[in-house]
């Protein structure tokens, strides 16, 4: 892509070969073969064997995190284009115009929420249905906004109230300003006198057609701890819980000790309570840096709250350096049925 990020991209290639492995696996059967990296006229591609690529293989395919185009290789060395089924809602800029210190790259994001989708035990449900995304720490909303664009309802919950505030600010200006048809509620959460937190609460339309015919998406943001996260919504309540943990710098909650450091200590506190979240069958994934957390141990906490975790395959295979201090891994697992 022309706008590539160029560290991330020098990563892609070998991303997406694992995400389509996750993708083969789950809805594909297995027909994706020989995936390798070729270059062709100078530029980089991600090829593939497949007898044959049905339209709901396409559509899979088309939401791949990094693909920019797809086609077909003839015999002759010609490029035939295969055209894209996005699931895309909404303009691109939701994703791309927010700019600050720290946020994750968008095309990551996207890969984390898709692995993260196969995994559940209906990952069909991707392009059938409306899913419910809950990111627990959602800092300013790179996840919320993919959730969206895929026509998804989205949850956040972050202890931070500056990023509460600069999202929640960010997206009732881009709404109004992309004059989406949309109603907005805000303030304080209370209960029994007491102040939980503060929620905003967004109700859109797709389309102006849409919102008429009462076919709505919603999208919540709570500025509150996450380990909190039951004060504010039901039990069971999303099928895919999705976060990128902050990278040792500082973490989304707190304890008797102050903020915490540990993404280890963080995840052994929070899991339970994002797992009672999340319905049977769904996932959740979960992104961090192996310098201060190493995946065995990771493997550990989610196994040990009961589950079970993707650990082989094309899961191994996330593993990318963001920079010198930053050694990125994605670990995911589902909730028994």
């Amino acid at each position: 892509m022309p706008a590539a990020n160029r560290v991330y991209a020098e990563s892609s290639a070998s991303l997406m070969t694992a995400e389509l492995g996750v993708f083969n696996q789950a809805v594909l059967g297995g027909s994706i073969e020989e995936v390798a990296v070729e270059t062709i006229g100078g530029v980089p591609y991600l090829t593939f064997n497949a007898a044959e690529l049905s339209e709901q293989a396409v559509r899979y395919l088309s939401n791949l995190s990094s693909i920019f185009a797809l086609f077909r290789l003839a015999e002759d060395g010609g490029l035939y284009p295969v055209p894209l089924t996005k699931l895309d809602r909404l303009d691109d800029d939701l994703l791309t115009i927010q700019k600050y210190a720290g946020k994750t790259n968008e095309h990551f994001t996207k890969m984390l929420l898709n692995a993260t989708i196969m995994s559940t035990a209906s990952p069909e449900a991707m392009i059938e249905r409306t899913l419910r995304v809950f990111d627990p720490m959602c800092g300013r909303g790179t996840t919320l906004n993919q959730a969206l664009m895929y026509g998804y309802d989205a949850f956040g919950v972050d202890i931070d109230h500056k990023d509460f505030e600069a999202y929640s600010g960010f997206l009732r200006t881009w709404l109004q300003r992309k004059r989406v048809k949309h109603t907005i509620d805000a303030g304080p959460v209370r209960r029994d006198r007491k102040l939980l937190g503060h929620r905003f609460e967004a109700t859109l339309g797709l389309s102006r057609e849409e919102y008429k015919a009462g076919e709505k998406r919603q999208i919540t943001l709570v500025n509150a701890d996450t380990l909190a996260s039951e004060d504010f919504f039901p039990a069971a309540r999303f099928d895919v819980v999705v976060t990128d943990a902050p990278y040792g710098v500082q973490h989304g909650s707190r304890n008797a000790g102050g903020l915490s450091r540990s993404p280890l200590s963080l995840l052994e506190d929070a899991v339970p309570v994002w797992a009672r979240l999340l319905r049977p069958g769904g996932a959740i994934g979960i992104s961090w840096n192996t310098f201060v957390a190493d995946r065995e141990k990771a493997v550990e906490v989610l196994a040990g709250h009961g589950l079970e975790v993707f650990d082989d395959g094309p899961y191994r295979g996330f593993r990318h350096r963001v920079d010198q201090s930053i050694m990125r891994d994605i670990i995911i697992a589902r909730k028994p049925l």
